[in-house]
């Protein structure tokens, strides 16, 4: 197997990059420069290490990118700074799924795994959301243009993809508000949120998350469970 990396270079990309080369699972990046830990991966793992801005890619350097892939993991977001928030590429975690949709050939089946939030809603199993949730999303929507990408991201897999297409199979993964742990812990794993995202948001170790979508890659079992779903994930209270 090996796999296309969106965001690898980003606090929850690297883990999921280093969980797959664990495994000895092929990985391609696309980074903008190499730094030094990416340098040592490369020497001691299955990496394949691309320059280049993929906000800035043509439709024929997706399809390069995916031709000898077998699945795509996206961990696309948008920096932090008044720039990443407010800058463009404003819809850069949409425009780079649609993009890679459109470049998997006829000849190939690709499994795609989305990074998302709990602050999506999962339209498709009719969630119910409080009334100052959805003020609260309302207000994200109009004011921070990550958040309205991210929903429109998981959307687009949603709504245009759908079950139906024979070249691609696909998952959202939801975590709740994240957090840096050193090593994995026990989580646990939902249809839908459990809690208030805004009021009573739970909590979701990035080293988790990279565990469970490299789960789902390589447990057939777990894939099927979860394929054209939106799986929400908590870190398990003590």
């Amino acid at each position: 197997m090996k796999v296309l990396v969106l965001g690898a270079t980003g606090a929850t990309g690297r883990l999921v990059v280093q969980q797959l080369i664990k495994r000895n699972v092929e990985v391609k990046i696309v980074v903008r420069r190499l730094n030094d830990e990416l340098e040592k991966m490369i020497i001691n793992g299955p990496l394949e290490c691309l320059i280049g801005s993929i906000s800035e890619f043509e439709l024929n350097k997706y399809i390069s990118l995916i031709n000898d892939c077998d699945a795509v993991i996206s961990c696309l977001g948008h920096n932090i700074t008044l720039k990443g928030i407010l800058g463009r590429p404003r819809k850069l975690v949409t425009n780079c799924i649609k993009n890679v949709c459109e470049a998997i050939q006829e000849n190939k089946k690709v499994k795609i795994i989305l990074m998302n939030t709990t602050a999506n809603r999962n339209s498709k199993i009719n969630e119910k959301y409080s009334l100052r949730d959805q003020m609260v999303f309302s207000l994200l929507s109009f004011l921070l243009p990550p958040h309205k990408d991210n929903v429109e991201a998981a959307k687009f897999l949603s709504n245009t993809v759908g079950e139906n297409n024979p070249r691609i199979k696909w998952t959202a993964v939801r975590p709740d508000t994240l957090i840096n742990e050193e090593k994995e812990t026990e989580y646990e794993i939902f249809e839908s949120p459990q809690r208030s995202p805004v009021f009573d948001a739970g909590k979701t170790s990035r080293i988790n998350v990279a565990h469970f979508m490299t789960e789902l890659l390589l447990n057939e079992e777990l894939w099927e469970r979860w394929r054209f779903k939106m799986p929400v994930i908590y870190n398990a209270e003590s």
